[in-house]
């Protein structure tokens, strides 16, 4: 990646805006599909001149967009990597961690046809305001691509012996092959509900399971990265507050936040950004017991939906609902930054609202419903009447009818 060619060099994803600055690095447990693999942001030393990782890893990441989005690889791979092949992410690569705090967590579930890297923005702002993050990357067929590692042959790898000598050393151990897994559309006459109910709750299980490997990382664990990247993970020892975790999602993302919390107690609230509720089987509401933020873009929802929301409205559990002015479904992911306003447009990318300012409003009120529900000594409290959407650009509840929303 990183074509200098890239024409939307005055576009860029924002850096956070909290005290820290920003690192991230990639940790993949266990090299199959039943492994873990995140994305990982956190507080880091102060660095610079500092390699900033690519938005899109590899090209392999915009073949899996195309195939999502239905259009020929090729030409989507010259689109892709003119607009976005210089793209970074704001965040400095394998910094060192910034210790001496005990950081809360909050594990990040994406959206359909999405991966990893592609809410940096949000993920950056949480650590550059003092929390741990992993942006879990879902084996569950719903991601645009990812990857995993299958064992090769002994055959194999005593071909590879003699032309290994003459290479760079790989990230990738020598006994392992990279195998790469991409969207799975429905099958002509397919029923949807199947496939993306047994999605979510993988999804579910995936977030427990990086949890599960955050906490041993945090009880100081040794614990083998597959990738090999050159982050010293031991640093990041009793430096996790695991009383105040929280869950995190985006559309799909969001319907993996509702799954995770009926799971696992261990999550104390979790925050929903314009969710989508459809793969969620509805006997799970009764289970979850955390309190949920619903954070909504002006276009994507509608009465279905909604309906399904207010199903987990509680008199006991705190559960709220808000809704940004002018932003359409992609408003939270990263693409909002870094399209023009016509291409945006035309794409669905933006909406009316500046996609600057729905981002903070997004963050800040998220900030404050974390420290609220974790018990956060910050001062993110001064965005609390955001919790209940008193701005000019929000809207309390919902902006679909409610007569509508409780058919």
């Amino acid at each position: 990646m990183g074509n200098s060619g890239s024409q939307n060099t005055g576009m860029r994803i924002p850096p956070g805006n909290g005290p820290h600055q920003v690192g991230c690095t990639d940790l993949m447990v266990g090299h199959t599909t039943q492994g873990t693999f995140f994305r990982l942001y956190y507080p880091c030393n102060p660095s610079e001149g500092l390699e900033r990782p690519d938005w899109i890893p590899s090209k392999e990441y915009f073949n899996g967009l195309a195939d999502f989005m239905k259009i020929n690889r090729t030409l989507s791979e010259r689109i892709f990597n003119y607009l976005f092949g210089a793209c970074k992410i704001p965040a400095v690569w394998n910094a060192s961690f910034k210790q001496g705090a005990k950081y809360p967590v909050v594990v990040f579930s994406h959206g359909l046809g999405a991966f990893r890297t592609l809410y940096s923005a949000i993920c950056c702002e949480l650590a550059s305001q003092g929390f741990i993050v992993a942006a879990v990357e879902h084996r569950d067929e719903s991601s645009s691509a990812t990857f995993y590692f299958t064992e090769k042959s002994e055959e194999e790898q005593q071909k590879e012996q003699p032309s290994c000598r003459s290479r760079p050393p790989s990230l990738i151990p020598p006994h392992l092959q990279q195998q790469w897994m991409y969207y799975r559309a429905l099958k002509p006459g397919e029923s949807e509900f199947p496939l993306r109910n047994r999605q979510v709750k993988q999804r579910g299980d995936e977030c427990v399971r990086a949890l599960d490997l955050l906490i041993e990382i945090n009880s100081g664990n040794n614990v083998e990265n597959v990738l090999r990247t050159q982050f010293d993970f031991t640093t990041l020892e009793n430096s996790m507050d695991l009383c105040k975790i929280a869950i995190m999602g985006h559309s799909f993302g969001g319907a993996t936040v509702i799954e995770g919390l009926c799971k696992d107690g261990r999550f104390k609230c979790g925050v929903a950004l314009d969710t989508w509720m459809f793969p969620i089987d509805e006997e799970i509401f009764p289970r979850v017991k955390q309190p949920i933020f619903f954070i909504n873009s002006e276009k994507f929802q509608w009465g279905g939906n909604i309906a399904r929301i207010r199903k987990l409205d509680s008199a006991y559990i705190p559960r709220k609902m808000i809704t940004i002015r002018g932003t359409v479904h992609q408003s939270f992911p990263d693409f909002t930054f870094l399209t023009g306003h016509w291409l945006g447009k035309l794409l669905k990318l933006k909406g009316d609202l500046d996609p600057y300012i729905a981002m903070d409003l997004c963050n800040r009120a998220s900030l404050a419903f974390l420290q609220r529900h974790l018990s956060l000594d910050r001062e993110f409290n001064q965005w609390d009447p955001l919790i209940d959407g008193k701005d000019e650009n929000l809207i309390p509840g919902t902006n679909v009818r409610e007569l509508q929303a409780s058919i």
